[in-house]
């Protein structure tokens, strides 16, 4: 399960300081100057269907502040959780923050015994999460509930809504067999559809499943993850 944080302080030192450290706990380290830029980043990892476990950011930047960035960035993702950097204990900042989720703060100067007891408590905190997140369904795939990814290793199965619907009926209650009508209501919110359209939308899935196929049909019960 990887990690990956957003950095995004103006400051060169802090920059090089908390990235340094960051990268001793965390897999991945994105860094960026001003709250733009970090949006932008953010965004981008977003289209490549990645995302940040946490995201750190100093207050005042230029070109567009940490609060701000930080609550552009909640529009997105209303569950990304951030940490502030700040050497000005500005109440205005700390209500906006209130609403947010902000788990943690990082005064400057920077006390790095304290940052790296927060950030190891961050990251156990985010593997728990992870852990809850991601079913591991074989040696060879995994599935991410969150964002409804079906993983080949780290390459990612593009799958239509159908398909999708489909692994998540199959993932529910994992160890019971699913009949065809489970599965018919489930992904057609009916049990009108044809028998041949459910084994065309099977077909397909297992296609694209060759390589360590986990479908198992049980004759004359249905279907189960295996």
């Amino acid at each position: 399960m990887i990690t990956r944080v957003l950095l995004v302080e103006d400051e060169i030192d802090a920059l090089e300081i908390l990235a340094f450290y960051l990268n001793t706990v965390f897999d991945e380290v994105s860094c960026a100057s001003n709250g733009e830029e970090g949006l932008l980043l953010y965004e981008e990892a977003q289209k490549d269907n990645k995302c940040f476990d946490l995201v750190i950011s100093d207050i005042k930047m230029p070109k567009k502040d940490g609060m701000t960035m930080i609550e552009d960035i909640s529009k997105l993702n209303e569950n990304q959780k951030f940490i502030i950097v700040s050497a000005h204990k500005d109440e205005e900042f700390l209500f906006k923050s209130i609403s947010l989720n902000v788990v943690s703060y990082f005064v400057k100067p920077l006390d790095i015994k304290k940052i790296m007891e927060i950030l190891k408590k961050v990251k156990i905190k985010v593997l728990e999460e992870k852990e809850d997140t991601i079913v591991l369904i074989n040696n060879t795939f995994s599935y991410n509930k969150n964002n409804s990814i079906l993983f080949n290793k780290k390459e990612i199965i593009n799958l239509s809504k159908k398909e999708i619907l489909l692994i998540e009926a199959l993932l529910l209650n994992i160890k019971i067999i699913k009949t065809k009508e489970n599965l018919k209501e489930f992904v057609w919110k009916d049990n009108k559809s044809s028998d041949a359209t459910l084994r065309t939308l099977i077909k397909r899935v297992k296609d694209k499943i060759s390589d360590d196929d986990f479908i198992v049909s049980k004759k004359g019960l249905g279907y189960i993850i295996e």
